[in-house]
């Protein structure tokens, strides 16, 4: 169930180490499993980084 369930989470704004927390495992666990499934949001991160910029 977990396996279904968590790959959305980081895309919705859930930090990797809450979600990571939550599966029981470390971070780079959660990345090395579930990088093909997390959305980065392109779009999102870069507006971030260009209002972080300005």
């Amino acid at each position: 169930m977990r396996h279904a369930a968590a790959p959305p989470w980081p895309s919705v704004g859930v930090p990797p180490t809450d979600v990571a927390r939550r599966l029981g495992h470390g971070v780079a666990v959660l990345l090395r499993v579930y990088a093909n499934c997390i959305d980065g949001g392109d779009d999102s991160m870069n507006d971030k980084i260009g209002e972080a910029l300005a």
